[in-house]
């Protein structure tokens, strides 16, 4: 006698009304699939429903409160601040954790799903769950990735100019990318001129729309985001970097302490220690990489040469003269997350910024 398959049951059954339900779910481009179980841990109902907000307010709304949870993804901003509206507890779960998923022999959106369900109800601490930025902040970041679209698009453009220009024996002259116009192309010959012009002037239209985009982001940061100015008093620290700080970060409240931050971007070393066994490794890149792409580019600019002399750059410099081929790369790490850890402690108590206030000594030339 075949058993009865109960899988159509459990689809078709209810969930309004119930109480103590933990929901997973499973977000796809254009269908995500459900799971809710109880109390008790019993599926109580499986499904798919459309991604799309109308069919999410209409699955989920009508809901006593539950506890959802979801994956990070390209989805996840929206239908998180969806359902919290809604008045669900919304978990948002960080793929990193989720092993148990990622490397499943038999990995399915409705597994998945149940997955997210279960451990959702055991402890939400284990899927080391992440905040979402704010729908205002999640738009003003958007101009800052679009420009940053805009300069990869151009830095790619450059070198296609630059390489055709070589691959017959002729050099553009050693510009910035921002200043590479028709006019560099004048020594050029006039076959190789007309075949790269419409590069150039490519490239010229898009610097006009970089430079377009930089005068906005000043202007977002100077009426939105005042404390934006906190921050660059440190140098090498412009409106860029600035902003995208306080946009990544958003509440400078999240973190217990200011050293946090590193951790929260990625620039702490990962841990492998077992007994009396510690190696050391590279850092875990967990945290947004533009960000810290940014923080990057900040610590080049304290290390360089034409940095003013400051505890940041002493620190760093002493690092980086500690021998070894990989010092100087430890220490530029090693400054960025010094420098993330100073931002916030900067917005968050709004000091005086003091170059040198760990030394004892007045400000030398660098």
């Amino acid at each position: 006698m075949k058993k009865k398959d109960t899988r159509h049951s459990l689809k078709q059954k209810s969930v309004r009304g119930m109480r103590g339900i933990t929901i997973g779910l499973d977000l796809g481009d254009k269908t995500s699939r459900y799971c809710a179980i109880d109390s008790n841990g019993q599926i109580v109902s499986q499904g798919g429903v459309a991604t799309t907000r109308t069919a999410m307010r209409e699955k989920f709304s009508g809901l006593e409160h539950c506890r959802i949870a979801l994956e990070v993804g390209p989805h996840s901003p929206w239908v998180s601040r969806l359902l919290a509206e809604s008045g669900h507890e919304v978990i948002v779960a960080n793929p990193r954790q989720l092993k148990l998923i990622t490397e499943s022999s038999r990995k399915c959106d409705p597994v998945d799903a149940e997955t997210l369900a279960r451990l959702a109800r055991v402890d939400p601490v284990l899927l080391r769950p992440i905040r979402h930025r704010s729908e205002h902040a999640q738009m003003d970041l958007m101009v800052i990735r679009a420009r940053a679209a805009l300069v990869v698009a151009r830095t790619s453009l450059v070198n296609t100019v630059r390489g055709l220009a070589k691959s017959v024996g002729e050099r553009l002259p050693k510009v910035d990318a921002e200043a590479l116009d028709i006019e560099d192309a004048k020594a050029l010959p006039d076959a190789l001129r007309e075949v790269l012009k419409p590069i150039l002037q490519s490239i010229e239209q898009l610097t006009v729309k970089i430079k377009a985009a930089d005068k906005e982001l000043e202007q977002i940061a100077r009426t939105r985001y005042p404390e934006t100015k906190l921050l660059m008093q440190v140098s090498g620290v412009g409106t860029l970097i600035a902003l995208t700080f306080v946009l990544t970060v958003e509440d400078n409240t999240r973190f217990r302490k200011s050293r946090d931050v590193g951790c929260f971007l990625g620039l702490r070393p990962r841990r492998a220690d077992s007994g009396e066994h510690r190696p050391q490794l590279p850092i875990t890149k967990e945290g947004d990489v533009y960000l810290r792409a940014l923080l990057v580019q900040g610590a080049h600019c304290i290390l360089s040469r034409q940095g003013p002399d400051t505890d940041l750059k002493r620190w760093g410099t002493r690092i980086a003269g500690g021998g070894g081929k990989n010092a100087k790369k430890r220490a530029i790490v090693a400054v960025a997350r010094k420098l993330a850890v100073l931002l916030h402690r900067l917005w968050t108590t709004g000091e005086v910024y003091e170059p040198l206030r760990n030394s004892n000594t007045h400000p030398v030339a660098a």
